[in-house]
């Protein structure tokens, strides 16, 4: 019972052996809108999973040459996919095989007989927090990716990458000019003196003939950053006191 799968609907893989109770579950799965995938058997069952990543999986207990106990734990741990929710459909309803179903890694267990509307509610309530989750670990990722960058006027920094930019463009620096572009960046402005650079950057202790070294590296940095290296528009350097990044575009 095959049909296209259509980009904007939930695809529910229907794992059972028995024809008859696969024929309901799909019916009522396509008239509530849903694709559908059909596996009779565990091995399949897995194979589909990983090619076919459907959002939902409705697994049997009692299935050929791949139990569903099996294919859920190979699922979850061997395959680590863990963004599936698994209900698993048993005709064993006691305690002890729902609570080795739920260890394996299922996120629900629906007992045999069951009445078809609680199937579909369950299949709603686990699709609705699969996305919930889902919303959440991407929003997580987009503020773990903004504290991982660092915009001043016209350069970006990315700290997780370390990589260096410049209007779009990628500069390629050394860690050490990396790391001083980073501590500058981070107070966008306020002069920095070289004896600070050297102690918080260099992590040298004593400053005796390492100065130099500072103005050395900001040469190179400026060779690198700026167009118009005699006029510098991002690294500035303030006269006998210290360098700065400037937040001017």
């Amino acid at each position: 019972m095959e049909e296209m799968v259509e980009k904007d609907k939930k695809t529910i893989l229907v794992v059972d052996d028995e024809q008859s109770i696969m024929e309901l579950l799909v019916f009522n799965l396509q008239k509530e809108g849903y694709n559908t995938l059909e596996a009779y058997d565990g091995v399949t069952a897995v194979d589909m999973a990983i090619n076919e990543k459907p959002d939902l999986i409705l697994l049997d207990v009692m299935i050929p040459k791949l139990d569903g106990i099996s294919v859920c734990k190979k699922i979850r741990y061997a395959l680590n996919i863990s963004n599936i929710p698994i209900l698993m459909i048993s005709a064993k309803d006691t305690e002890s095989d729902k609570i080795v179903g739920l260890e394996m890694g299922a996120d629900d267990y629906i007992t045999k007989p069951f009445q078809i509307r609680e199937v579909m509610a369950r299949i709603k309530a686990n699709l609705r927090k699969a996305e919930l989750n889902s919303n959440i670990e991407l929003n997580s990722q987009k503020n773990e990716d903004r504290e991982n960058i660092i915009k001043v006027g016209d350069l970006t920094l990315d700290l997780k990458k370390v990589e260096a930019k410049v209007k779009g463009e990628v500069i390629n620096l050394t860690k050490k000019e990396f790391d001083v572009l980073k501590y500058l960046a981070s107070q966008p402005g306020q002069v920095v003196t070289r004896e600070m650079l050297l102690r918080e950057v260099w992590e040298y202790e004593e400053y005796v003939g390492a100065i130099r070294t500072i103005d050395v590296t900001m040469n190179r940095i400026r060779d690198k950053i700026e167009k118009d290296k005699a006029n510098p528009k991002i690294l500035i350097t303030k006269r006998g006191v210290g360098y700065y990044v400037t937040d001017r575009n």
